[in-house]
C-alpha cells in the first residue's frame, strides 16, 4: 500500500506553480527576492531602507505578507511603489499561488526587482517556493546566536543572511562570531551582512549586492 502525505502534495502543487511564477518573473526579467525571518526581526525596516537606499534608480514592486492587518503596507506606501498586501487570516506562510494572483495587481514591466516579504516565521516558509531568485533570511541580534541550528532548513534554503540590529550587541546577550559560524555550519555557501537599520550600518553593502544581482 502506498501512502502519500498531504503535504508532500500540497508542495507537489506550489512547487509547479512557483516554476510557473519564475517563467514569468524570466521572461519579464525582474530579479526576485523572497524576504523571510521571524517576527520583529527587522525585515520592513530593512526593506525601508532598500528602498530608501534605491529610490529613483531601481524599480521596485513590493508583495507584503502578513497574518492580519496591512501595516507594513502602509509603511511601504510612502516610497510610492507598486505594492500589494497579502493577508493571510492566520496562515503562517506565503504560498506560490497566493504570489501568482497579486502578481495581477503588478505590472511586471515597469520594474526591475520584486521584494516579497513573507509572513514572520522560521519554519512554514523554509519549504515553500514562490518562484524567487533568492531567499534571503534576516536573523536579528536580539534573538540570540543559536537561530540557524534551531531552525536549519531556512539557514540552508537561503542564498543570503542580513544579521540585523548589530546596534544592540552591547546591550543583549549574542556574539556575532558564533551566529555567523552556527550559519555557515548549516550553510556555508551564504553571503552575509551585518545591518543596523537605526546606524545605517551594512545597508550599503547589502544594497549594492542587490543591484548587481539586478543588473545580471
Amino acid at each position: 500500500m502506498a501512502v502519500v502525505t498531504v503535504e508532500r502534495k500540497v508542495l507537489e502543487k506550489n512547487d509547479q506553480i512557483a516554476q510557473q511564477n519564475r517563467e514569468v518573473f524570466l521572461k519579464n526579467r525582474v530579479f526576485v527576492i523572497n524576504l523571510v525571518s521571524s517576527p520583529g526581526s527587522g525585515k520592513t525596516s530593512i526593506l525601508e531602507r532598500t528602498l530608501g537606499y534605491f529610490k529613483g534608480s531601481v524599480k521596485i514592486g513590493v508583495i507584503e505578507g502578513d497574518v492580519q492587518t496591512d501595516l507594513d503596507a502602509q509603511r511601504i506606501a510612502k516610497f510610492n511603489v507598486p505594492t500589494v498586501q497579502i493577508v493571510t487570516n492566520g496562515g503562517c506562510h506565503l504560498e506560490a499561488n497566493l504570489v501568482r494572483d497579486a502578481l495581477t495587481n503588478i505590472n511586471l514591466k515597469d520594474i526591475q526587482l520584486l521584494v516579497i516579504e513573507n509572513v514572520g516565521n522560521l519554519v512554514c516558509p523554509s519549504n515553500y517556493d514562490l518562484g524567487e531568485a533568492v531567499k534571503v533570511v534576516v536573523a536579528s541580534t536580539t534573538e540570540g546566536d543559536d537561530k540557524p541550528l534551531k531552525y536549519p532548513a531556512m539557514f540552508r534554503n537561503a542564498s543570503v543572511l542580513l544579521i540585523n540590529k548589530t546596534d544592540l550587541v552591547p546591550y543583549v546577550n549574542s556574539n556575532l562570531d558564533i551566529l555567523k559560524q552556527n550559519a555557515l555550519k548549516i550553510n556555508p555557501r551564504l553571503v552575509i551582512f551585518l545591518t543596523s537599520c537605526a546606524t545605517g550600518e551594512g545597508i550599503t553593502d547589502w544594497c549594492e549586492w542587490l543591484r548587481k544581482k539586478v543588473a545580471t
